[in-house]
């Protein structure tokens, strides 16, 4: 019996919160509010939920069956349980994949994770804010009604002038009044240089400089705030090294006591910025047209044309997978500890709603409305289609300089989000910790130390090339592309190869609350279906533009190549430690039948 077999959650409460805070984490606060308002509003939630329930929920209960069937033979990692199951050797090679890839996730995410660490404490301090609130009163976008930001991006793609970008009277859609007040030059038309705080309203504010600076992306010349990476190369260091003493403390006396204390923390800070947020109202009478409401509004306000495209619903189904941390083999790492006929079903739908009043709750009524509040409709939507670290780490600091108490609210944000973070990177990272105490016999602390020497040694040039497609390059395939290709994998393993029998068997015993019989079928054919389309469509519209670099800078060529080779190598690397394995080497075809250790001080209760 192998050393990791005695460990166990203390309590059911714990087991929830801690496989939700694996759940919960930056794309809910900030990529499901920035996704929402960019493709539809209210309506993006159609193809979202319908994505929930016919693939979030599914694999969701696959995962927690798998990884409990695998723990009641001793193994704590998808290569143990994957052979169990598939009764192959080819099953085992495969299942490093699940080992792999949560590392490669968290190589990168534990980076982003030490940013929200960093401007909590920046918050706390002030050190973001500028004393010259005229100055920043003056870098605002201005406000324009009737206008949108994608019309505005239309129209300007149609009227090239002298080759110059320019939008006539007749392309706004805006009143005439505002018209002559952009239009500086006189000229009576709006060119990309009138338009420029409300299609780029960030560019020129202080705060992208600060996170520019912060992270060594602004030319060391130009440098304002940070004249090197030192401070991000400490709060990075701090971060990896907080994640490996959580995961070396155990199951029960680390991952499991850090849910019990950040989860709460996280909730507490959501509902009261939520508060804070909604108490906001109209921060400047002066322009009754930027309010909460207003961005309430356009958070929820079905855009219903929008379901007519393929993009959103990839988007949808691709945010389900993001938020829950499906498919990258960290869930199984937990459930594993459970025993034999402890329940799965209610406690994954746990799971599942808890995340989702988190991401659709909480994180839809803080960082949208209030920047809309504060940056108007127009510069909001710019803002929200440039992406979620500008919506996070650059507007929301400008927001929180121009509220009361400004400084707390934005260490209780970024706490919030470092909360969301280290309780996800510690999922990420259990994998690697259960591989080697299964595979090698390897103690947790000693495990700890590996993990955080990789995250440390794969995460240095991430560090170092952050502005140069690195960082971007392990999102695109460990953060989406090889979650879908995991999750395909394991549903068919699970469905198909397991057996129907022993899959309704898997799933159903223990179970607390009865799982309708429509998603036996769903699981055997529609999610398998829906993963192939959703990988066939990314497949056919970016993988040659991805492949070739299509639009890239060339100086960016050899950082994106080396991230390349590093995605590559890890991949390689478990796959090999997986073959070596004394222990997985026959697990395929062990006849070992499932052992429960009477150890009922640990029950869950």
């Amino acid at each position: 019996m192998s050393q990791t077999k005695k460990e166990r959650w203390g309590t059911r409460l714990g087991l929830v919160l801690a496989v939700a805070g694996n759940a919960i984490g930056l794309g809910n606060f900030l990529r499901f509010p920035r996704l929402a308002a960019e493709y539809g509003g209210g309506s993006f939630l159609v193809p979202y939920f319908i994505a929930l329930v016919l693939l979030g929920i599914p694999v969701m209960w696959i995962e927690w069956s798998m990884g409990r069937y695998g723990g009641i033979f001793g193994h704590h990692s998808t290569p143990g349980m994957f052979a169990r199951m598939t009764k192959s050797r080819w099953g085992t090679i495969i299942g490093s994949l699940g080992v792999s890839l949560p590392l490669l996730f968290a190589i990168y995410y534990t980076y982003i994770e030490s940013w929200t660490l960093a401007y909590a404490t920046f918050s706390a301090t002030g050190q973001y804010f500028t004393p010259d609130e005229e100055s920043l009163k003056a870098s605002l976008p201005p406000e324009v009604a009737n206008v949108t930001y994608y019309g505005l991006l239309d129209s300007l793609k149609s009227e090239p002038a002298e080759g110059v970008r320019a939008i006539g009277p007749e392309k706004w859609t805006g009143s005439r009044e505002d018209f002559d007040r952009l239009d500086l030059s006189r000229d009576g038309r709006l060119d990309e240089k009138e338009l420029e705080k409300l299609i780029t309203p960030l560019k020129s504010i202080h705060t992208m400089q600060f996170l520019r600076d912060y992270q060594g992306v602004t030319p060391a010349e130009d440098r304002v705030h940070f004249y090197s990476i030192f401070t991000a190369f400490v709060f990075w260091t701090i971060t990896v090294a907080a994640n490996c003493y959580i995961l070396s403390r155990g199951i029960k006396g680390g991952i499991e006591l850090l849910a019990k204390i950040a989860m709460p923390l996280l909730f507490v800070f959501g509902i009261l910025l939520v508060v804070a947020v909604l108490s906001m109202g109209t921060p400047d009478p002066s322009i009754p047209t930027r309010n909460v409401w207003a961005g309430l509004d356009f958070v929820w306000k079905p855009r219903f044309e929008s379901l007519l495209n393929p993009q959103v619903w990839l988007a949808a189904a691709g945010q389900i997978f993001f938020t829950l941390s499906i498919g990258t083999g960290s869930i199984q790492a937990y459930s594993c500890y459970l025993r034999k006929d402890e329940d799965t079903a209610l406690t994954g739908l746990a799971t599942v709603t808890t995340n989702e009043f988190a991401e659709v709750v909480l994180g839809a009524t803080i960082a949208i409305p209030v920047a809309v509040a504060s940056f108007g409709l127009v510069a909001t939507q710019a803002i929200a289609a440039s992406g979620s670290f500008d919506l996070g780490f650059v507007a929301m600091p400008v927001i929180f300089q121009q509220m009361p108490l400004g400084r707390v609210l934005g260490a209780m944000w970024f706490g919030l989000l470092f909360f969301a973070g280290i309780t996800s990177s510690v999922g990420l990272c259990q994998p690697v910790m259960a591989f080697m105490q299964e595979a090698f016999g390897w103690t947790r602390q000693k495990s700890a130390m590996l993990c955080g020497a990789m995250l440390y040694v794969f995460g240095f040039p991430i560090v170092l090339l952050v502005g140069q497609g690195y960082l971007d390059e392990y999102d695109t395939w460990a953060g989406t592309v090889l979650l879908i290709v995991l999750a395909l994998i394991e549903t068919f393993i699970f469905a198909w190869i397991f057996g129907l029998k022993n899959m309704k068997e898997e799933l159903t015993r223990g179970s607390e609350i009865r799982i309708p019989s429509v998603f036996f079928p769903i699981m055997r054919y529609v999610v398998p279906l829906f993963l192939v389309v959703i990988l066939t469509s990314w497949l056919l519209t970016n993988l040659s533009s991805v492949l070739f670099l299509t639009g890239v800078p060339v100086e960016n060529h050899s950082s994106i190549w080396l991230a390349r080779g590093t995605i590559l190598f890890l991949i390689g690397l478990f796959a090999y430690l997986t073959i070596i394995s004394p222990t997985l080497r026959n697990a395929h075809c062990s006849n070992t039948l499932p052992q429960q250790e009477p150890d009922h001080d640990h029950d869950l209760d």
